[in-house]
C-alpha cells in the first residue's frame, strides 16, 4: 500500500499530549524534527525539556485547560494540523470485581473523556484544511479481536473506547483522517522500564501517521506502519 506522505511538516502546527517524557516526548521531537511548530501539553510545563517547541498546562482531565490549550493554539497560530492524543494512565493487574471505583473513573476520565472533549473543541481548527489528523493512543489491549483476560479492565475498555472515539471521527468528518496506533510494550513510566521496546520505537508510527496527507487511509488501526485487527 503506497500511502502520501508530506515530505516536511514545515508551516504546519501540532498538539501532543502527554508530551513530557516516554512516547509522547518522542512523538513531540519527531514532529519538531519534520518541521512543525510542535505544542507539548503537560501536567506539569516545568517537565518539558527543549526551547524547540510551545509549552501548555494541559491536564487533558481538566475542562477549563483543555479549552484554554486550544485558545492558546488559535489566538498564537490560528491553525492547529496534528492533534496527537498521547496522555494515559494504566491501572492494575486486578479484575472488574477487585478494582477500586476512583480507578476506574480516573482511568477512563484520562484516557478516554479527555481525548474525547480536547478532540471536540479542536475540531473547528482541525477541519479548517482538508486533512488534519487526530492520532489516537491505543493498545492491543483493547483490540476486541484479542482475548480480553489479564486483569487491567479500565485501561482496556478505555482503549476499546479510543477505537472506538476513532472510527467515529473517520465516519463523521470527511476532511479529517483519524487513526488509532498500538506502539507495542514500550520502556514508560507504566511498564516500570520492563518492557522491550524503547520509546523512540513506540514513537515511529504515531509521528508516520502524523506525516498522512488528504487521501492517506483513516479510520483505521495501525502498528509497525501495518494495519491491525479492531
Amino acid at each position: 500500500m503506497e500511502i502520501p506522505l508530506y515530505d516536511t511538516l514545515e508551516g504546519q502546527v501540532a498538539l501532543v499530549t502527554g508530551a513530557t517524557r516516554g512516547i509522547g516526548k518522542r512523538i513531540a521531537d519527531g514532529l519538531v524534527r519534520h518541521g512543525a511548530t510542535v505544542y507539548a501539553g503537560a501536567r506539569d510545563t516545568d517537565d518539558i525539556t527543549g526551547g524547540d517547541r510551545h509549552t501548555l498546562e494541559l491536564d487533558v482531565t481538566v475542562e477549563a485547560q483543555r479549552v484554554s490549550a486550544i485558545d492558546r493554539i488559535e489566538s498564537d497560530v490560528g491553525r492547529l494540523d496534528i492533534l496527537v492524543n498521547n496522555a494515559g494512565v494504566m491501572d492494575s493487574r486486578e479484575s472488574l470485581a477487585d478494582m477500586p471505583t476512583e480507578t476506574i473513573d480516573r482511568t477512563l476520565t484520562t484516557n478516554l473523556h479527555g481525548p474525547i472533549h480536547l478532540t471536540k473543541h479542536a475540531l473547528d481548527l482541525l477541519l479548517a484544511r482538508p486533512g488534519g489528523r487526530v492520532v489516537n493512543l491505543s493498545s492491543g489491549l483493547g483490540a476486541v479481536t484479542e482475548p480480553q483476560s489479564g486483569g487491567m479492565p479500565a485501561y482496556r475498555i478505555s482503549k476499546t473506547g479510543l477505537n472506538g472515539l476513532t472510527r467515529y471521527l473517520d465516519g463523521e468528518y470527511e476532511a479529517l483522517l483519524a487513526n488509532a496506533v498500538c506502539p507495542g510494550y514500550v520502556q514508560t513510566d507504566m511498564t516500570d522500564g520492563t518492557a522491550p521496546r524503547t520509546p523512540q520505537k513506540g514513537a515511529e508510527t504515531p509521528i508516520w501517521l502524523a506525516r498522512f496527507r488528504p487521501g492517506a487511509p483513516s479510520g483505521e488501526f495501525w502498528r509497525d506502519q501495518s494495519l491491525k485487527a479492531w
